[in-house]
């Protein structure tokens, strides 16, 4: 019957011409605007279909583990001038190690993982001994003799919480996290952070941009969902280092003044005020060069997410009272392990961001920081307790 139509060769013919195309098409790289420089990077397209994580469960975090020497002076002085210490405290600190201690300190029910390298040294040590004394799992956590254990020298200013950081990369620099294998793992959720700060992973990639980007390209690969955080740096190493890893995170988790740097938009007024109409345009930017799923904000005034779809959802902070808050170290890896905490468990957004924003607010009111946060739901009612500030609004200042 077909062959009676008189067009049915060359109907027939450009059928076969357009699924070669589309068969070229696909095998072809595919390129995602960057934000500043160009730093397109040409990647396979099946690298962006994720295979189901239905079957997964667990959160693991590598990168940056750090032992924080935080101290509490009368000022920040200027050079040249000396302030009074009033206070010390030690703990474990960085982005993996304070995200799985605060998650591990909230009663997260789910396995969590340790992935990243630290010294042979007693700073090493004890940060391997917190993990086991929290059942967090360090397989992945190696140690060597070639460089000591990352710390950070924290300046907390009594009053205002102004703090300024001294920071050493130690063995943090060597991770390249090129023994992770995700498709055995088994793991729901990777968070890698901070970037800029680890200096292996930091470095370029021929054909994804940098280590990094080709580290979380594995897991999206295997199915494991993944999110980053970075490192708050001047200069143009920001966009460098950042945007590669971009069309493999599925959920970016960073403040509102890496959102400015990275996006190139002002997000606060020059009187120190929050702008939310900026802030909504970087994140919409973000989202469009390459974020999978969600861009979290946070920041002092509260938090922000945009999804892919175009939502958008506001979070104002805790209301504490100034007295009640005793530094603000750790306080954007609490809110972070807040956020993922619901993430993991399939929460609602505004769910996830009150977590985060709570577990931040219990971070600040306690004199250990992150290591004092204690179980979910003791966080929660601290909003319950002092109740939020306003609602943040699109268009207002703050």
């Amino acid at each position: 019957m077909a062959k009676e139509w008189p067009g049915w060769k060359a109907f027939l013919h450009g059928l076969r011409r357009q699924t070669k195309a589309r068969i070229r098409q696909s095998k072809t790289s595919c390129h995602a605007p960057v934000v500043g420089r160009s730093l397109a990077v040409a990647f396979p397209s099946n690298l962006m279909k994720a295979k189901p994580s239905h079957s997964r469960r667990g959160l693991l975090a590598g990168g940056s583990w750090i032992i924080e020497q935080s101290k509490l002076v009368d000022t920040l002085p200027q050079p040249g001038q000396s302030t009074a210490i009033r206070s010390t405290q030690t703990g474990p600190a960085g982005a993996a190690g304070h995200v799985l201690m605060a998650l591990a300190h909230s009663g997260a029910r789910f396995p969590l993982f340790a992935a990243g390298l630290v010294g042979k040294d007693d700073a090493g040590a004890r940060l391997l001994a917190d993990c086991k004394k929290f059942k967090i799992d360090t397989k992945q956590l190696g140690s060597t003799t070639k460089a000591a254990t990352a710390f950070t020298d924290v300046m907390t200013e009594r009053g205002s919480g102004r703090r300024m950081h001294f920071h050493a990369h130690g063995a943090n620099a060597l991770w390249a996290g090129e023994d992770l294998n995700f498709a055995k793992m088994k793991v729901k959720h990777f968070h890698l952070g901070h970037l800029l700060m680890l200096d292996a992973l930091d470095a370029a990639d021929t054909k994804l941009g940098t280590k990094a980007a080709k580290l979380l390209a594995a897991a999206v690969e295997a199915g494991v969902k993944t999110s980053v955080d970075v490192a708050g740096e001047d200069g143009d190493r920001l966009a460098k280092i950042v945007q590669p890893a971009l069309k493999f995170t599925d959920y970016l988790i960073i403040n509102e003044h890496e959102a400015g740097k990275l996006t190139g938009f002002k997000v606060r007024e020059p009187d120190g005020r929050l702008d939310t109409v900026t802030l909504r345009h970087a994140a919409g930017a973000l989202l469009q060069h390459g974020v999978r799923e969600l861009v979290v904000l946070h920041f002092p005034e509260g938090a922000f997410a945009r999804t892919r779809k175009g939502d958008d959802v506001w979070q104002s902070s805790v209301k504490l009272p100034p007295k009640a808050i005793v530094g603000t170290s750790g306080a954007g890896n609490a809110f972070c392990a807040g956020f993922l905490f619901g993430i993991h468990e399939g929460w609602e957004t505004k769910r996830c961001l009150e977590a985060g924003v709570c577990l931040a607010a219990a971070c600040l009111a306690n004199p250990a920081g992150i290591s004092g946060v204690k179980a979910l739901n003791t966080s929660l009612a601290l909003g319950k307790k002092y109740k939020f500030h306003p609602p943040l609004e699109p268009g207002d200042d703050y």
